[in-house]
């Protein structure tokens, strides 16, 4: 009768083969894992260390006894000499001045064309335990009518803009003539309104996926505008009115923010309409007062982000790369200096 006792394993060719290649399989599953780990961890790394690289320029002021701060980008090119362009880079709601690096890429731009960049941050409430995470909160600016935060305790955020530029002027080479602001959603009703209530300071405004939403703008000299903007936006609606994905303020719509300016600058009523790429319908105003210009690009099919940048979280709008705005922003404000 057969035994029912487990039999001694009997280490023959397959049995070590098979034994043999399961080990192997085993080691070499681990060398992933531990492979993939050190690449994700050398990511972080990475993207820590051009986050301090960022912040090691962090400046702080105060205005009316609220700490500001911002962050300073000198390209190498700024050792050479002469006074240099400025460019304020204006985060959109929730975002941060190193964010708004990250997502504009507009630090490339600078070390190839030879200008400094300013990225302030807005404000927002005490928010302990994101500090504690090292988390920067929601930040917003006072655009007027818009948003967050900032709007709804009249952040003052034009006397903050205005206190940095002069620090900056102070301390580095800076053309006044070519000091210009730009900036996505928030950030670009910002930029508007520093163009209102700052048109001695700024020489040109771009604007990315944000109107102007002032309450009063009159500007006491004329400002350059150029103004992108994708047809599917569902936060901030090209045409106006209330967003799908944002059911915030009513909007005005695109084409009354570029009617504004127009009139502001004094600028021939009458457009050239080109399409400087498949899909991408730019308009533009000459003859304006001062050497000042009007240009809007419309995207079709575009959202709520930065053309040609990065996408910040997967939640948020992909990014048309129809057209890059952030050389295409610059190029404007380089021929549109103060006259």
């Amino acid at each position: 009768m057969p035994s029912c006792r487990e039999s001694a394993p009997v280490n023959t060719p397959v049995a070590l083969l098979k034994q043999t290649t399961i080990t192997a399989l085993q080691a070499s599953l681990g060398l992933i894992i531990t492979m993939a780990i050190c690449a994700v961890f050398g990511a972080w790394l990475l993207k820590t260390a051009q986050a301090e690289d960022m912040e090691s320029s962090r400046r702080v002021i105060h205005i009316k006894e609220l700490e500001r701060s911002y962050t300073l980008y000198v390209p190498a090119t700024a050792k050479k000499g002469g006074r240099m362009p400025l460019v304020v880079v204006l985060h959109g709601g929730g975002g941060n001045g190193s964010a708004a690096g990250r997502q504009t890429r507009f630090n490339a731009e600078a070390d190839r064309e030879g200008f400094m960049i300013a990225y302030p941050n807005g404000t927002d409430r005490a928010r302990p335990i994101a500090q504690l995470l090292g988390k920067k909160g929601s930040l917003t600016w006072n655009a007027g009518r818009c948003c967050g935060y900032a709007m709804d305790n009249q952040i003052d955020d034009v006397a903050f803009i205005r206190a940095m530029v002069d620090a900056i002027v102070r301390d580095y080479p800076v053309d006044r003539r070519r000091v210009y602001a730009t900036g996505m959603s928030n950030g670009a009703m910002m930029a508007y309104r520093l163009a209102c209530e700052a048109s001695d300071v700024f020489a040109a405004v771009g604007a990315v996926s944000g109107p102007l939403v002032t309450t009063r703008c009159a500007p006491a000299n004329p400002v350059a505008v150029v103004h992108i903007h994708g047809t599917d936006d569902g936060y901030v609606p090209e045409q106006g009115g209330v967003g799908p994905k944002w059911r915030g303020l009513d909007y005005p719509s695109v084409k009354d923010t570029i009617a504004f300016w127009v009139a502001a600058n004094g600028c021939d009523p009458t457009p050239k309409q080109t399409q400087p790429a498949p899909g991408v319908r730019l308009v533009e105003y000459g003859g304006c007062r001062n050497g000042t210009a009007v240009s809007y690009y419309s995207i079709k099919g575009g959202g709520h982000a930065w053309p040609g940048g990065d996408r910040m979280a997967f939640f948020l709008d992909a990014p048309s790369n129809a057209i890059a705005a952030t050389p295409l922003i610059w190029q404007f404000f380089a021929d549109h200096p103060k006259m």
